[in-house]
C-alpha cells in the first residue's frame, strides 16, 4: 500500500440524511466491506455500485483513525516497529478504495461519479490534513528520526524513517496551530479548484466541441481509415451521413495532417487550443489564477521560496534553476531547428501558390509534405503495419526477452468496461507476477492522453508477497470497417511507454509502503520511456510490424525511411514539449503569484524565450492538465530529464551489441524493483555503474 501523502483532490462535502440512510442499507452489500473472493483478487467491478464509494471511503477513514490512535496510545517508547511500521501498515481499507476510485474515476467517470468525487475529495483531503499535522504522532516520528543512526536499523529502514519524518515535515507539522489550520484550508481549497480544472478540460474535450462535416468534398487529402473514423464517430454522436471530428487526438491529429481544407484545419485546432479558454462556464483562467497563488502561499509557509522550490527540493534537480538550466540547453537547438522547418515548409506554401504564412494549424500538414519531400515517405505508409493486436505482441516480446514474462488473457475476470482486457502475468518458472488491464480506445468519459495506474500495489502481507494488480489506458485509434485499429507510430511508442509503467508496478518488490516503487518525480518517467526505445528498435519491429492484411514484415526499405526520418521533425516536438515545461515551471516561481491576466501571462513566458508564431507550447495554461489538475505541478519537465536517464540506459544495452543483454536486463529488473530504496541517482548508477550522459539523447533527437 503506498501512502496518499500527497493530498486528495476535493470539492463540497454537503451529505444529504436520505443519502446517510442509502449507506446504511448498503453496508451489508458493499463490495468494499468484505473480502475479495474474485480471481487473483482483483476488483468485483461487475458488483461495485457508484453509492458504494461514500460509505466505504468512510469506514475506511474510521479504521485509519482507529490505527493511528492505537499508534498514539502505545504505552510503550516509540520504536520503529511500534510506530514507523504500524504506520506504514495503516489504512488498507481506505487506500483499497482510494485505487479503485481515482483510476476509475480517469477511465470511466460520468456525472454521477464526478458528483461522489466533490464529496470524496475533502473527506481524504482533511483526512490527512488531521494525520500529517498530528502533532502527537510526528513526536513519536521525530523521536526514531533523531536517533535513526543509533537504533541498529538497516539502511532501507532508515529510509522509510526519513521519508515519513519529510512527509510531515513537508505538510506542515512544524507550523503553529494557527498557521496549520490556514494550511490545511489551503489543501482542501486547492484539491477543490484542481478537480474543477480537470472536469472543465473533460467537459470542453469530449463534449464542448466537434467538427461535424456534411460535404465530402471537405474531406480531400484524408485517407480512407480516417474518413472511416469519422463516419464511425458520426454514427456514435447521432450524425449519420455526416463525418465527425472530435479534439481527442486520433481523431484531431490525422486530420490536421492530411486535411487539404486550410479553414476546417483551423476551426478544429483553435477548437483544441482554446479549451478551457471560451470564457463559458468551462472557462478555467480564474482557476489558474488561484491555484498559482495558493500554491505559492502554502510553499512560503513551509519554508520555500515558491511552490517550484517546494516540489523540485526531493527531486533529482534539487533547485529550479537546474531544471530551467536544463531546459534551456535543450531550448535553443530545438529553436533553431524549428525555425529551419519553418522556412522549408514557407518554401512549399510558395511553390504551390499559397497566399499566406504558415500558421500552427499548418504545421502537421505541411511537415508531412516536407517529409515527403525529403524522405519520399509518409506515415500513412505505416499504419498498415501497426495493427493493435501486433503492437500488444511486440511489447510482450519484448518483456519475454528481456525478463522471462508472460501474458496469459483471461476473459473471465472482472472489468469496468466491455473493451477492457485483463491478462495473468506470469515469470519464467509460471508462478504469478501480476495481472495487467489495458484499456486501449476514447470513450466519452475517459479523460484525454494515456497513463498507467494500479488497482492495488505490490506489497508485502504476514510476510507474503501481494502482487500488484496494475492498469494501462490509452485513446487510441479505433478499428473502421474492415479494419483493425491501425495506430500512428507515435501511438505504438505510447503502448511500450505505459507498458514501461506497468512493468515497473509488476516487478516492485519492498518491505514497506512508503519505499517500494515510490520515486522522485522526475525518476518516474525512466521505465516507461526506456521502453519506447524497443518500439523503434529494427530487431523488435521485424517482429511486431506486420502488415495486417497479408502478415509480412515491415519492408526494410520503408524501416530504413522511417530510421531516416527519426530526427525530422524534432524542432517542433521538442520544441513545443520544453515550452510547455518552461510555462510550468514560470508559474510555479512567478516574481508575483497575483496573476491578473493568465493570457497575458503565458504570452509573456512565450516571449520571453523567443517563441516563434507557428507553433504553440504543447500544452496552453487552460488546458494543461498535467499541472493543473494532475501530479506533475513544477515537474512537466520530468520526462525530458528522465529521457537522458532512458536514452542513457538503451546506450548501455546497444553497446553490448544485445538488447536483451541478460546482464543489463537483470540489473533493470533490480533498478525497477528497488527504485524506491535509494535516492534517484543512487539507484540508477547501481545499474549503469556511472552518471548518466546527455549525448545518447541529443544526438537520438538531432539536437547534437
Amino acid at each position: 500500500m503506498k501512502k496518499l501523502l500527497i493530498i486528495i483532490l476535493g470539492l463540497g462535502m454537503m451529505i444529504s440524511s436520505c443519502q446517510t440512510q442509502k449507506e446504511k442499507r448498503n453496508t451489508m452489500e458493499n463490495p468494499f466491506l468484505k473480502e475479495w473472493k474474485t480471481p487473483f483478487g482483483v476488483p468485483p467491478f461487475d458488483q461495485i455500485k457508484i453509492g458504494d464509494y461514500v460509505p466505504a471511503t468512510k469506514e475506511g477513514i474510521k479504521q485509519h483513525n482507529a490505527e493511528i490512535d492505537a499508534i498514539l496510545n502505545n504505552g510503550n517508547a516509540p520504536t520503529f516497529e511500534n510506530t514507523i511500521l504500524a504506520f506504514d501498515k495503516s489504512g488498507d481499507l481506505l487506500d483499497k478504495v482510494n485505487h479503485v476510485f481515482e483510476a476509475l474515476n480517469s477511465a470511466e467517470t460520468n456525472d454521477e461519479m464526478q458528483d461522489v468525487a466533490r464529496e470524496l475529495s475533502p473527506l481524504n483531503t482533511n483526512h490527512w490534513n488531521n494525520i500529517l499535522m498530528n502533532a502527537k504522532l510526528f513526536k513519536r516520528i521525530k523521536a526514531i528520526y533523531d536517533k535513526r543512526n543509533e537504533l541498529g536499523l538497516n539502511h532501507e529502514q532508515i529510509r522509510v524513517v526519513e521519508k515519513y519524518y519529510s512527509d510531515f515535515e513537508r505538510n506542515g507539522a512544524n507550523l503553529s496551530a494557527a498557521d496549520q489550520k490556514i494550511l490545511k484550508e489551503i489543501n482542501v481549497k486547492l484539491s477543490e479548484l484542481t478537480l474543477r480544472f480537470g472536469e472543465n478540460v473533460l467537459a470542453e474535450t469530449n463534449k464542448n466541441f466537434k467538427l461535424v462535416i456534411d460535404n465530402k468534398a471537405d474531406l480531400a487529402g484524408l485517407p480512407n481509415n480516417v474518413i472511416e473514423g469519422a463516419v464511425a464517430a458520426a454514427k456514435r454522436t447521432h450524425n449519420d451521413g455526416k463525418w465527425v471530428f472530435t479534439l481527442a487526438k486520433p481523431s484531431m491529429l490525422p486530420f490536421l495532417q492530411f486535411s487539404e481544407k486550410r479553414e476546417l484545419r483551423e476551426k478544429l485546432y483553435r477548437g483544441y487550443f482554446m479549451r478551457g479558454d471560451n470564457d463559458n462556464d468551462n472557462d478555467n483562467k480564474a482557476i489558474i489564477q488561484e491555484i498559482v497563488k495558493l500554491r505559492d502561499q502554502r510553499a512560503k509557509m513551509l519554508g520555500f521560496a515558491n511552490h517550484a522550490s517546494y516540489i523540485i527540493d526531493i527531486n533529482m534537480a534539487k533547485t529550479p534553476k537546474a531544471v530551467t538550466d536544463f531546459l534551456m540547453e535543450l531550448w535553443t537547438p530545438s529553436l533553431k531547428m524549428a525555425k529551419q522547418d519553418v522556412k522549408d515548409m514557407q518554401a512549399i506554401i510558395d511553390r504551390e501558390g499559397g497566399n499566406f504564412k504558415l500558421a500552427s494549424w499548418d504545421w502537421w500538414y505541411y511537415a508531412e509534405k516536407l517529409r515527403k519531400e525529403k524522405f519520399d515517405f509518409d506515415e500513412a505508409q505505416l499504419k498498415p503495419y501497426f495493427s493493435l493486436e501486433n503492437a500488444k505482441k511486440g511489447i510482450f516480446y519484448v518483456a519475454q526477452k528481456l525478463y522471462g514474462l508472460k501474458f496469459i488473457k483471461h476473459n473471465d475476470l472482472p472489468v469496468y468496461n466491455e473493451e477492457v482486457e485483463a491478462y495473468e502475468v506470469q515469470e519464467a518458472d509460471g508462478s504469478l507476477l501480476g495481472i495487467l488491464y489495458m484499456d486501449f480506445h476514447p470513450r466519452a468519459g475517459k479523460s484525454v492522453g494515456a497513463w498507467s495506474t494500479s488497482f492495488r500495489d505490490a506489497a508485502y502481507k504476514d510476510g507474503k508477497r501481494v502482487p500488484a494488480i496494475e492498469t494501462i489506458v490509452m485513446n487510441f485509434t479505433r478499428p473502421t470497417g474492415n479494419s483493425p485499429a491501425l495506430l500512428s507510430f507515435d501511438e505504438v511508442s505510447t503502448l511500450f511507454h505505459e507498458f514501461g509503467h506497468a512493468l515497473h508496478g509488476l516487478f516492485t518488490d519492498g518491505p514497506y509502503a512508503r519505499t517500494a516503487g515510490n520515486v522522485a518525480r522526475d525518476f518516474v518517467e525512466l521505465p516507461s520511456q526506456f521502453m519506447e526505445n524497443y518500439a523503434a528498435d529494427p530487431e523488435v519491429m521485424k517482429v511486431y510490424a506486420k502488415h495486417y492484411k497479408t502478415g509480412s514484415p515491415i519492408p526494410d526499405e520503408l524501416f530504413d525511411k522511417l530510421e531516416k526520418s527519426g530526427t525530422f521533425n524534432q524542432g517542433f516536438i521538442t520544441g513545443e514539449y520544453v515550452a510547455a515545461a518552461l510555462l510550468d515551471m514560470d508559474y510555479h516561481t512567478p516574481k508575483n503569484p497575483n496573476i491578473k491576466n493568465v493570457r497575458k501571462f503565458e504570452k509573456d513566458a512565450m516571449d520571453k524565450i523567443g517563441i516563434i508564431p507557428e507553433f504553440l507550447p504543447r500544452y496552453r495554461s487552460t488546458y494543461f492538465s498535467h499541472i493543473f489538475s494532475g501530479g506533475y505541478s513544477a515537474g512537466y519537465y520530468v520526462y525530458i530529464w528522465a529521457a537522458v536517464l532512458d536514452a542513457d540506459a538503451f546506450n548501455a544495452f546497444k553497446q553490448t551489441g544485445n538488447i536483451f543483454d541478460p546482464g543489463y536486463a537483470a540489473k533493470f529488473r533490480t533498478l525497477l524493483a528497488k527504485s524506491g530504496s535509494d535516492d534517484g541517482m543512487v539507484v540508477y548508477k547501481n545499474f549503469r555503474g556511472q552518471e548518466p550522459s546527455k549525448d545518447p539523447l541529443l544526438k537520438k533527437r538531432g539536437l547534437k
